[in-house]
């Protein structure tokens, strides 16, 4: 059996541009898919904290060093520029696979600089 397990997350960066006349997908600066693991073409889900949309597309690269995070295509209906949107990439794995699996959180600064690489997520404590 094969499970469906969060390969990588790219954690609250920043919408620079929404072209809704380029061709569809999200524009990602080479450095993030990078740091993410995330490949060019691979299938993302995209998490718009602003306004709480979700909808799916692929990852496209975007000039390393730059920033750039462009939702394209009629996904710009779904972002803004200025939006914090959460980017996640997902793999399928084997049960012994999902045991020892970590994903790769990648958190960044305002500008969409990497600050910090994880494998974890903090455990939510009742309130």
């Amino acid at each position: 059996m094969f499970i469906q397990m969060l390969k990588a997350k790219l954690h609250r960066v920043t919408v620079t541009h929404a072209e809704l006349h380029y061709e569809g997908s999200c524009a990602i600066d080479a450095d993030l898919l990078a740091a993410a693991g995330i490949r060019e073409y691979e299938q993302i889900h995209i998490y718009n904290v602003n306004n709480g949309e979700r909808f799916t597309t692929y990852a496209i690269r975007a000039e390393p060093g730059s920033g750039v995070i462009s939702v394209n295509g009629a996904a710009a209906h779904k972002a803004n520029p200025g939006d914090l949107v959460i980017i996640a990439a997902y793999c399928g794995l084997s049960s012994a696979e999902a045991e020892v699996f970590k994903p790769r959180l990648v958190y960044v600064d305002a500008q969409n600089r990497v600050i910090r690489i994880g494998h974890d997520i903090p455990m939510q404590a009742a309130s």
